[in-house]
């Protein structure tokens, strides 16, 4: 700004010069011409708008007028004392630093926001301890300031997990089961028992038959801790109250350390993650195909359940699969895509060509 009103008022003073060469008749005529048209502006056109270096010439200007020339400027008398105070201000007026210490840089400040939110138990001298490993030396009030400025409480108070909370970390050891029914092409029924991880969202185990009897259930229960094997990280299983799920069924989940939870009567949504799956699988399969029978039922599942774990995008994980490839940092448009298609098309998946 400075330079620029330097560079305004030069080029007015150099101006000047051939305007006191002329005579006073001459400058009396062409003030008249100016200020009809300057009249006509006005009518014309709105409130003018003046930039800072506008202000501050006209500012100057006004101290070399007498009041009664005033009236050719385009805004106020009060408005030019006003201009001329800011500037007055403005030259004498020296930059205020605050006391006390300089504030913590906006990185920092966010990383110590990650570490509370994060680590809910943390306290001040934790974070400070931990941003002493990294390299970071920083005060427990200056951590403090930092949290209570953000709405973050103390350890204590972060510290009160809520349900949301408590569930997710429940469902890295929780499984959930669950039947379906599936009526063929000649209107036989067929029961499917799966079992699906709450953490991953896998469907970890299929098995179909026409008849749910306890010994057949509880046969499949233990083809699945086998499948499983010995470094199963599963402790808590939760199924519905269907008379299928016989006292057998669940004393082979108790021999091996897991515990089995039972939702309320006709509450569908406790074992919301396995309806959501018998939704997903009836939307995107079984509605959209005749099934002729069980070995047919059987194959379907089967590559309907490797499509789910290996490819089928999942809302909770980020749109990825539960065992799916890493997609690409930087894919290209162009890139040739190849398509495979599962059951006769009726699912189709893409890949990237080689």
């Amino acid at each position: 700004m400075l330079w620029s009103f330097v560079y305004l008022a030069v080029r007015n003073l150099f101006a000047l010069v051939p305007l006191l060469a002329r005579s006073p008749r001459s400058k009396e005529l062409e003030i008249l011409l100016l200020r009809h048209e300057l009249a006509i502006l006005r009518r014309q056109s709105g409130r003018p708008r003046l930039s800072r270096v506008d202000r501050a010439l006209l500012a100057a200007l006004s101290r070399s007028l007498p009041r009664p020339a005033w009236t050719s400027f385009p805004v106020k008398p009060e408005t030019l004392l006003a201009w001329h105070r800011q500037l007055v201000a403005r030259r004498w007026t020296y930059p205020h630093k605050k006391p006390g210490r300089p504030p913590l840089e906006q990185s920092l400040r966010s990383l110590i926001l990650r570490l509370a939110r994060e680590n809910p138990h943390w306290g001040y001298r934790r974070i400070v301890g931990e941003l002493k490993g990294l390299g970071i030396t920083v005060s427990p009030t200056s951590v403090r300031k930092v949290l209570l400025a953000a709405g973050l409480q103390p350890a204590p108070e972060r510290a009160r997990s809520s349900w949301r909370a408590f569930l997710r970390q429940q469902a890295a050891s929780a499984l959930a089961c669950d039947f379906l029914t599936v009526e063929t092409a000649f209107l036989q029924r067929i029961y499917v028992l799966f079992f699906i991880s709450l953490a991953t969202r896998r469907v970890e185990y299929i098995a179909c038959t026409t008849n749910p009897d306890g010994d057949w259930v509880a046969q499949q229960a233990r083809n699945f801790l086998m499948q499983l094997g010995e470094d199963q990280p599963f402790r808590l299983l939760i199924h519905d109250r269907d008379k299928k799920f016989s006292h057998a069924f669940n004393d082979v989940f108790h021999s091996e350390g897991i515990e089995v939870i039972r939702t309320p009567i006709q509450a569908p949504n406790a074992n919301a993650y396995a309806e959501r799956w018998v939704r997903t699988l009836r939307t995107d399969c079984l509605d959209r195909i005749l099934i002729l029978g069980r070995r047919h039922l059987e194959h379907v599942l089967r590559v309907y359940r490797r499509h789910y774990n290996e490819h089928r995008p999942h809302r909770a994980l980020d749109l990825l699969p539960p065992e799916g490839p890493i997609p690409l940092k930087q894919p290209r448009a162009t890139q040739l895509v190849r398509r495979r298609a599962l059951l006769g098309g009726l699912i189709h998946e893409y890949k990237a060509a080689a």
